[in-house]
């Protein structure tokens, strides 16, 4: 089966994302979300991205601009939105990018497995949720998988493929050529809690926290020293703020859940950030202060 038609749901920070390197490799591109605002938002959001990498191409790649316009304009012309689930029947790819929350996730796919063709394949952008579990609900196991992409999605290579137990070779044939297709690297995983990065990332980026706590140095140091001395684009802390607190409170419950491991235990410190509403650079405050977003300062935590 060649994917020609995919459907995004959730169209926040991810899914917008997705959605837009669809639209870009000459898919057909139907966005879905749960309102008109939201809808509005993420299309907003697109577009903006979609501008910024026009005028990339024009400035650093010196593309003719009259063909980066028409490039533009053609990907534009190939993504569309709706808030009705049922507008997603046709597509041969449904790829879900909304809360990670396991409940709402399955209610969707019970939704959604009822509206598609039987042909269709779903797969998840979730980063730790059980990818068998989820499509566990549908009556199609063995064309379910994860597609776990990276934020930001237009910029980050890889996309983690996920196989569930049933997920069939077919399958993951296909989001193969999928992800090669929207100008991704594909590594293969199997169904283990937070698959390869993130099994990794979350020990180191809580030891970082862990520094804090212990006022072994400063946040600011921390950070330098990781990117100067291990030539890392981005500090820990300020790579907790770019992810969100939130977002990595929540996948810490999940994996300490899975692997009752101390290294996958939220630091204290990560928690009451969490509770505090401290969720990095969305609410504007986190390991750094972004009211002026040109110069961060580290706030103080500990």
């Amino acid at each position: 089966m060649a994917i020609a038609k995919v459907g995004v749901v959730g169209c926040g920070l991810m899914g917008s994302g997705i959605a837009e390197i669809c639209a870009k490799a000459g898919l057909s591109t139907i966005v879905r979300e749960v309102s008109d605002e939201f809808l509005k938002k993420g299309q907003e959001r697109i577009n903006g991205s979609l501008a910024k990498a026009m005028k990339r191409a024009i400035e650093k790649e010196k593309k003719d601009p009259t063909m980066a316009q028409m490039e533009m304009a053609q990907s534009i012309g190939r993504l569309s939105y709706t808030t009705r689930l049922e507008d997603l029947k046709d597509c041969d790819l449904v790829v879900e990018a909304i809360i990670e929350d396991k409940g709402q996730k399955q209610d969707l796919y019970k939704q959604l497995d009822a509206l598609c063709k039987p042909s269709t394949i779903f797969c998840s952008n979730t980063s730790n949720i059980s990818i068998t579990e989820l499509g566990a609900v549908t009556r199609r196991a063995d064309k379910f998988a994860g597609l776990h992409f990276f934020n930001p999605v237009p910029v980050m290579k890889l996309v983690e493929v996920i196989k569930g137990v049933l997920t069939s070779d077919a399958t993951l044939g296909e989001l193969k050529g999928f992800s090669e297709k929207v100008g991704k690297t594909a590594i293969v995983a199997k169904d283990t809690c937070g698959f390869v990065v993130n099994v990794l990332l979350v020990p180191y980026l809580f030891d970082a926290i862990r520094l804090v706590e212990n006022g072994v140095a400063s946040i600011r140091d921390i950070d330098t020293g990781m990117k100067l001395g291990c030539g890392y684009p981005m500090g820990p802390l300020e790579l907790l703020d770019f992810v969100g607190i939130d977002t990595t409170y929540h996948i810490s419950v999940n994996m300490f859940e899975e692997f009752k491991s101390d290294r996958y235990a939220a630091p204290p410190l990560l928690k009451k950030m969490h509770l505090a509403g401290l969720h990095g650079r969305k609410t504007g405050k986190g390991f750094y202060d972004y009211t002026d977003p040109a110069n961060p300062v580290p706030m103080k935590l500990a």
